[in-house]
C-alpha cells in the first residue's frame, strides 16, 4: 500500500476512534481536517510525537509525557503562548532525535489547538 494511502488510512481511523471514545467532537476539533497546517501538524504528530504524547485523545504512552488534550486545554494556554512552549520545551537531542522546523512548530500548535474544549476533563491516571 502506498505510504499517502497508509497515512489516510491511519489519519481517517484514528479520528474515528477519537470520536469513538470520547463521544461528540467538538466543533473546533472537527474542523482540522479542514484546515491544511492543522492537517500537516496532526500528520506531523502521528509520525513524530505518537510514541510518547497521546496525540489525538487519551492518555499517552509514557507518563511523563502529557497528551496534547492536557496541554492545550491548560488554563491560560493560547495560541502565541503553544508555540514559544513547543520551541523550547524539549531537551533536543537527549528526548528526541529530530528537530521541529518553524513551519513545523506552527502546523503542530494549529493541529494541537483543534484539540481545546472547554468542557475537557483529564483522564484519572
Amino acid at each position: 500500500m502506498p505510504m499517502k494511502v497508509a497515512l489516510a488510512c491511519l489519519l481517517s481511523l484514528t479520528a474515528a476512534c477519537g470520536a469513538m471514545t470520547n463521544g461528540p467532537a467538538s466543533p473546533t476539533a472537527a474542523r482540522h481536517g479542514d484546515n491544511g497546517a492543522a492537517k500537516r501538524g496532526m500528520e506531523f504528530a502521528l509520525a513524530h510525537c505518537a510514541a510518547c504524547h497521546a496525540v489525538v485523545s487519551g492518555v499517552s504512552a509514557k507518563p511523563e509525557a502529557p497528551s496534547f488534550e492536557a496541554i492545550v486545554n491548560t488554563d491560560g494556554l493560547t495560541a502565541e503562548t503553544l508555540e514559544p512552549w513547543l520551541r523550547d520545551s524539549h531537551n533536543y537531542p537527549e528526548i528526541m532525535n529530530f528537530a521541529i522546523e518553524p513551519r513545523q512548530i506552527g502546523d503542530l500548535a494549529t493541529y494541537m489547538l483543534t484539540l481545546k474544549n472547554p468542557a475537557y476533563r483529564p483522564p484519572i491516571q
